[in-house]
């Protein structure tokens, strides 16, 4: 008869497979979307090459659907029906990537995803020389006299801005005021004459008219999060911004549950668990904080509080103490020991 300890690590392993599975699943299925997509308007969002995807490619899985969720992305779709480029706002982990991508899926056009940080400037959104193309032409049309002619042509590779123009894609800009602001000035022309300039580019194709199907959705953390900069107001003129939050906790339990395999009772003491955290702790506990302590609590599912007392059982208040711990504590990195050992007295006294 097995004893129990390996009765414990049988029902972990069988946790670790589920989610596995639904994590190959999912990930099967894009690559299928990606394969057969059609109706786009360019052969690169069907084949998966370039900047383009397919919306099917792109839609978050899992993806949630409370009225909480329906009614912020029939916001977001409605402005963006209005010709209106929408800007998502709020805290770190409260699922703004995945409305956004959910939104522009729903367009049924090809999406281009841009991701924002320091390093992205001007050609990085709109494109770039990549180097030349370097010939020799020989002329022995005379006999005995040898004429040789170098030519160099320049060869011009568009990045995601240019590309989501001039096909028509819904541009995802993921991070966008992680970006130095000067980077963004080619947008005022995109939103206002309905051009875009391409610094760098000679010829009459220096300019992309945008396609009347062009889109664009924003997502920024709030203003006070270190490494964030204000836009000018020129631009953000041009936008709506809606403003994210928090779901209720009804919404959080859906969410969880969709990502990691435990029963409601434990996926509604995980929200509410993290729900109080937030409200206690000078720090930001996300959603996505939920979701990797469901996972962690999912790992160790063996160590329970059996009490005897005919209900479920519940997790062991240090292992609480010890999940939420290790969840957190990268967000207090480089701080004292006295930080750390605060933030750990905080959660066991909230636990």
């Amino acid at each position: 008869m097995a004893d129990d300890s390996s009765r414990k690590r049988k029902v972990r392993g069988r946790k670790i497979r589920s989610d596995r599975s639904r994590k190959e699943s999912r990930q099967a299925k894009k690559k299928l979307a990606r394969k057969s997509s059609n109706g786009t308007s360019s052969s690169s969002a069907q084949s998966g090459d370039g900047p383009l995807s397919a919306p099917e490619a792109v839609a978050p899985d899992p993806f949630i659907e409370t009225d909480a969720v329906a009614s912020l992305r029939s916001r977001i779709t409605g402005w963006l029906e209005a010709e209106k480029p929408v800007h998502l706002i709020g805290p770190t982990g409260c699922g703004k990537t995945a409305l956004a991508l959910s939104a522009a899926a729903e367009r049924g056009r090809p999406v281009v995803w841009i991701n924002g940080d320091e390093s992205v400037d001007t050609a990085a959104l709109v494109g770039a020389n990549a180097g030349g193309e370097r010939y020799k032409e020989t002329d022995q049309f005379v006999g005995g006299v040898s004429k040789k002619t170098e030519v160099v042509r320049e060869r011009w590779v568009d990045n995601p801005l240019s590309v989501a123009v001039r096909e028509g894609a819904t541009l995802v800009y993921n991070e966008f005021s992680r970006s130095d602001p000067s980077a963004h000035n080619v947008l005022l022309s995109v939103f206002e004459e309905g051009v875009l300039e391409r610094p760098g580019k000679r010829g009459e194709d220096r300019t992309i008219d945008v396609h009347p199907e062009f889109r664009a959705i924003f997502t920024s953390n709030d203003v006070e999060y270190a490494g964030v900069h204000r836009q000018q107001d020129a631009l953000l003129d041009r936008f709506v911004g809606v403003h994210i939050d928090y779901y209720d906790e009804e919404t959080e339990r859906e969410i969880v549950k969709s990502h990691v395999d435990l029963s409601d009772e434990d996926i509604a003491a995980i929200v509410a668990k993290t729900r109080t955290l937030r409200d206690e702790l000078d720090l930001v506990v996300g959603t996505r904080a939920a979701i990797t302590a469901a996972k962690g609590l999912a790992v160790f599912d063996g160590q329970r509080n059996g009490d005897g007392d005919g209900e479920p059982d519940e997790f062991d208040d240090e292992l609480l103490t010890d999940v939420f711990m290790d969840v957190l504590a990268p967000k207090i990195a480089g701080e004292g020991p006295e930080d750390v050992s605060q933030l750990r007295t905080q959660i066991a006294e909230s636990v």
